[in-house]
């Protein structure tokens, strides 16, 4: 039995338990009836409600919602659809996604089985850096079929990796910046250096002028 507070009261019968609620003016509630005795607890059922439903829809909202995304493949793809559509199961992983990789056999193909068998290895070799595999690619009808899960110590690491490589880019930038760039003040002194050159100049053409009508 616990009370309002919080506090453990022991066992209690469960008329005892029933008076207790009522003399202060509250509810009892089982909030674990499987348990050996129930646990019980003395509460305003209103409030307790409203706080069970408050957490549940925070649960919700945390949860993460894993999404299947499915891209087929044939026997005969050429090289350039095959890594286009694995760079998108790459991505799939990489957001967190439940992928779906099938060789689709047509017609004759399905009498060389061996030739998909190898593009779906190719596939999961390239996927087992951001992705496992669920089970082993099985056959299904004329589809051989591989599900992957992402592994998220994988992705972990690419993530934090770039990062890295982000920041160090953005570090060399901001130095290549600061040597290119003059600051304002040696702008300023650029320009009272050259107007004082400039003055000297004046100066000097000034007073040879003067010793040329002189002479």
């Amino acid at each position: 039995m616990i009370d309002e507070n919080g506090d453990a009261l022991g066992v209690l019968s469960n008329f005892e338990a029933k008076k207790l609620a009522q003399e202060k003016g509250l509810d009892l509630i089982e909030i674990s009836p499987n348990s050996n005795p129930p646990v019980c607890r003395i509460s305003d059922y209103g409030k307790f409600n409203y706080e069970r439903q408050k957490k549940e829809k925070e649960a919700k909202k945390n949860q993460v919602v894993m999404t299947v995304k499915e891209v087929r493949f044939n026997p005969n793809t050429d090289t350039h659809d095959i890594e286009f559509k694995t760079k998108h199961l790459y991505n799939f992983l990489m957001e967190g996604h439940k992928v779906k990789a099938y060789v689709m056999f047509k017609g004759r193909m399905i009498t060389h089985p061996e030739f998909g068998r190898k593009l779906m290895d190719d596939i999961v070799n390239k996927l087992s850096e951001v992705g496992k595999l669920e089970a082993p690619p099985k056959m299904e009808g004329k589809q051989l079929i591989a599900y992957f899960m992402p592994d998220k110590a994988k992705i972990a690491a690419i993530n934090k990796f770039r990062q890295r490589e982000a920041k160090l880019i953005a570090k060399e930038n901001a130095m290549e910046a600061g040597q290119t760039a003059p600051k304002d003040a040696d702008v300023n002194e650029e320009v009272k250096n050259d107007a004082s050159q400039q003055e000297e100049k004046l100066t000097s053409d000034n007073n040879s002028e003067g010793n040329i009508e002189n002479a």
